[in-house]
């Protein structure tokens, strides 16, 4: 007897059996069973007893309670199914679309529900224009042989080398699985078709500079496509990873851009020296043109004063004569008076002047003229 034999009941440990187990454990006793039916045994003189066949219906009546139970624990299995946390069941009912399952443990009819498993979390990707050889923290990608892919037409008849990727995830499984055969080459070729369209009907330096309003506008345009094929699937992004002339044209291209970079340089230089010479010439006639007002309203309002002044000494003059005559002599007189040097009398019935001794402080008699 083995180790396994001797050891106590109470010692031993019952796990629970696997359908798997059960089944096997229920062929091997219909292989011992049927084993022991074909030993032939021996009699006390060892001549072999007459051997009678068994009946058809007592083997029947043997093997169909083990048959049940097989197609039982089958069903069984086949009724149990378990649902990833990315993942969602599609259950078919007869053919016919019937419910989705999410995450977790589910019941199904055997032999009638059908199950179709979904990653709706897993992120594809359809690459145009290149292939990632190995993907990880440094990708190295495969440029080559993928040319008809990336070549298009710009809408000034300049050729233009694209390379964009798309990267999509399944919103509705029942419509992936069963509305789109291939769901995969739709995205593809939809994808070609939009983008073609798109960068056909813009010119060469448009495309290049503007590679983002470039793929805003190839997401929503495929988005509706596929939303019209009732593909099931939603973009996550549309990026374009290279827009570049083709090699032949390279150096071509290079030296427009070069040109085109001094002929801008030179653009700017000139507007900022016109946004810095112009004003300040603008603001200096405005000063001048300003002045000259102001000028002009000077000179305007002191002529209107001094013939108001006139017009009023005029009215005085009208109405006292002689008061008038000799209080604007008197105020002429005080006015100059001040910056004469040398002041003659004269007198008519005198032959010679008269000297005027000044009796200002700190200076002299005027000398006599």
């Amino acid at each position: 007897m083995s180790n396994h034999d001797q050891q106590p009941p109470w010692g031993r440990k019952k796990k629970p059996q696997t359908p798997e187990e059960m089944v096997a454990g229920i062929i091997k006793k219909l292989q011992d069973y049927f084993s022991e039916n074909k030993k032939p045994s021996s009699g006390p003189e060892g001549n072999k007893p007459p051997t009678s066949s068994p009946s058809p219906f007592s083997i029947l009546g043997k093997v169909l309670p083990i048959i049940l139970i097989i197609l039982l624990l089958q069903t069984a299995n086949l009724a149990v199914f378990k649902i990833a946390p990315s993942e969602v069941g599609v259950i078919l009912r007869l053919g016919q679309y019937a419910r989705t399952t999410q995450p977790g443990l589910h019941f199904k009819i055997p032999y009638i529900d059908n199950l179709y498993k979904v990653n709706v979390k897993k992120v594809r990707k359809q690459e145009f224009g290149f292939r990632s050889r190995f993907p990880g923290q440094k990708t190295t990608f495969d440029r080559s042989g993928y040319s008809k892919e990336s070549l298009m037409l710009t809408a000034d008849k300049n050729v233009i080398n694209v390379a964009w990727i798309v990267q999509y995830i399944v919103n509705e499984p029942n419509l992936y699985l069963f509305k789109v055969k291939n769901v995969s080459q739709a995205v593809r070729d939809l994808s070609e078709s939009v983008t073609r369209r798109i960068v056909g009907n813009m010119d060469f330096d448009y495309v290049l500079s503007n590679r983002d309003l470039l793929a805003a506008s190839v997401k929503k345009e495929l988005q509706e496509e596929l939303n019209n094929l009732e593909a099931g699937i939603d973009l996550v992004t549309v990026q374009f990873q290279d827009i570049n002339p083709p090699d032949k044209v390279k150096p071509a291209f290079n030296e427009v851009n070069e040109a085109d970079q001094d002929m801008k340089r030179l653009v700017n230089e000139a507007e900022e020296t016109y946004n810095r010479v112009i004003p300040k010439a603008k603001g200096s006639a405005k000063q001048i043109i300003e002045e000259s007002h102001g000028y002009a309203i000077a000179r305007i309002n002191d002529a209107k004063g001094q013939t108001g002044r006139f017009l009023d000494i005029l009215k005085e003059y009208r109405n006292a004569k002689d008061v008038t005559r000799t209080r604007m002599y008197l105020e002429t007189m005080q006015e100059i008076l001040p910056s004469v040097q040398s002041i003659y009398v004269m007198d008519k019935n005198q032959n010679s002047p008269l000297p005027l001794l000044n009796l200002t402080p700190g200076k002299s008699a005027l000398p006599l003229k």
